[in-house]
Order: C-alpha cells, then structure tokens, then sequence
C-alpha cells in the first residue's frame, strides 16, 4: 500500500471524524495555532472578517484541519473548493458572489489556480468587487459585482509558484514543519480514543518513529494497525501488533516505503545526477508527486541530495540499502 497518494473517499471520512474540533485539540505547531487563535479573538473583537491566511507546507501536516478550525472559530461557515476546480472566471465569480458576510473560502492546491484568475481574487480580496466581462471583444462591456467581505484561506504544498503580488495580498502567512514524534503520539492515542481501540504507549511511539512528521500517515497507520489487531482478535494494539503491522505495509524504520526505497535504488544504480524529470520517467511517478511528496523526507533524511546538475544518492542511502559506499574518483560528485 502506498500512502503518498491522496486517500480514497472512506479514508477522507476516517481523517474528518478524528479532526480536532477547536484550537485546544490541535496538537503541535504551537507557535502557528497561538498566532491564529490571537488573530480570530481580535477580528472578532472589531466586529470585521480575519486577514485572509495562507498556509504553506508539505501535504498531510494540518493546512485543511486549520481552515475547518479558522472558520469554526470566527464562527463561520466555510467553503471549500480548489485551485484545479476552478478553471474559468465564471466558476469562481460565482463562488465569490455567493458568499456571505465572514464567511470563509478555502482554496486547496491554491498555487494551481490559474493566473488569469488572480485578479479576479485580487480586487474581491481587496475591494470586496470583481469585474465580470459580460460581452468580449474590442466593444467588449463589463459588470462590477459587489462580493460580501470573506476571509480567503490557501493551502499550498508549493509556495514558490505563487506570484509576490498574490502572496503580498494574504495578512497572515504559516508555514507548518513536519511534527516530531512526541506529538504524533498524542495525536495517535487520542485518535485511538475515539475510536474506542487501546493503543498502548510502545505501539504509538513505534508508530509515530515511523509517520514522516505526518499526522495523515500517522493515522493511516493506526487504521492498518487496528485492521490487524481485530482481526487477530487481540484487546490492545501492543508493540508486537504494531511491529507485524509496519512489516506488512513494507513501512522501515525510517518511515520509507517500498516507493522511496525504489527512488534510491534508482539513483544507486543510475550512479550519476539524475534530472526530475528523468527519475520520474524511471519510477513512472509524476514529477510532482517526487518533488512535494517523496524528496523532502529523503532529504531530511540525508538520503538524497540535490544539486545543480541533478539529484544523487548519498553515502547513507548505501548505507540504509546495505550496500558497500563507493569510492569517489577525480572530477565526481562526492557523496554527502
């Protein structure tokens, strides 16, 4: 089982029904939900809709929970779309129009939204207003529509593809890192919890040493675990259950699956600087499936390098793979 791609409609419902409901349940990125809660006490202290927020990061560590979050603390509703859905002017003036007053929109994949749109959102954000274009050409006429003032929330897994303009026009920008373990703990007992399974402390922390910093992946593991333990008929997820469970989905002591221990085989036995769009020829994957989802805990791993003339195995990757480091001759990339 591969859990990088996005989970399927049964597990969307699983993730939602063990979604904090309030600020205090949120575990981890103190630093960004203190930011957050302070903000929405005071926008609704003036009685005005809160800063229109971006949040950045890798997928899985919280972005949509926080929208659900944002707009169940300025007590509003939310509305949710994403920068694919949203394709024509049309489809997002009318999403703009029908709109009320705090309400908030939360635009997933927000650096996929086509530029032409932008400025859509541009004077909506700023002016409460679009233009529609009602007939094109040189005598083309157009329509100012009034828009209720909103909050805007964007998720982005790819910050750098937003334009200055359009990053400049959000008040409140997080950028959320990876969760440490503890954290992923607290998080799976509580799940565990609500899900009426006991989950014992060795079982979570082996789980959570192997979740990549991802409460999705972390609970992700815990529905495989909890599979196998009612189907072993056992009363408690103990460690043994956990470990039989992690062996089966393939999952190392590092987090990797068998998707990254391909990638590294790949640049082992390319034995040379691989280009993006190379190595996703080689793994059949997309390239930004590589770049978002697989490469940054290679890296933070120390498993992979990127430099300029591609990406590269490093000493650890043999190392992890059992493999003998080799020799480096004059003019080639050392390892790091």
């Amino acid at each position: 089982m591969v859990f990088h791609d996005l989970p399927d409609p049964s597990e969307r419902e699983f993730d939602r029904s063990l979604r904090p409901g309030s600020f205090g349940e949120f575990v981890g990125q103190e630093q960004i939900r203190d930011n957050l809660r302070i903000a929405i006490a005071a926008a609704k202290e003036r009685g005005e809709p809160l800063d229109h927020v971006l949040l950045c990061g890798p997928p899985g560590l919280g972005k949509t929970t926080l929208a659900y979050l944002i707009a169940q603390g300025m007590g509003a509703d939310i509305v949710l779309t994403s920068g694919p859905a949203l394709g024509a002017p049309k489809d997002l003036a009318g999403t703009l129009t029908r709109l009320q007053r705090n309400q908030v929109l939360f635009i997933d994949e927000i650096h996929r939204l086509p530029k032409t749109l932008e400025e859509y959102l541009y004077s909506a954000m700023e002016d409460h207003a679009i233009d529609v274009v009602l007939d094109p050409g040189p005598s083309g006429r157009s329509v100012r529509l009034g828009v209720q003032p909103f909050t805007l929330v964007g998720a982005t897994t790819r910050e750098g593809l937003l334009t200055a303009a359009f990053r400049s026009r959000f008040g409140i920008v997080e950028r959320l890192e990876p969760y440490p373990a503890k954290d992923l703990e607290q998080i799976l007992l509580r799940a565990a919890a609500r899900l009426h399974v006991v989950l014992e402390p060795d079982a979570a922390r082996l789980c959570a040493e192997r979740s990549r910093g991802t409460p999705r992946m972390c609970l992700r593991i815990l529905r495989r675990v909890r599979d196998l333990a009612q189907v072993t008929q056992k009363k408690s997820i103990d460690a043994a259950t956990a470990t039989e469970g992690l062996a089966r989905l393939r999952i190392d002591h590092l987090g990797l699956e068998e998707v990254d221990r391909k990638l590294l085989r790949a640049l082992v036995q390319r034995g040379e600087a691989v280009g993006l769009k190379t190595l996703a020829a080689m793994l059949d994957e997309a390239e930004d499936t590589l770049e978002d989802v697989l490469e940054p805990h290679l890296i933070r791993c120390g498993l992979l390098a990127r430099t300029p003339r591609g990406r590269v195995a490093t000493a650890r990757t043999f190392e992890h793979l059992g493999l003998d480091v080799p020799k480096t001759r004059p003019g080639e990339l050392p390892f790091a």
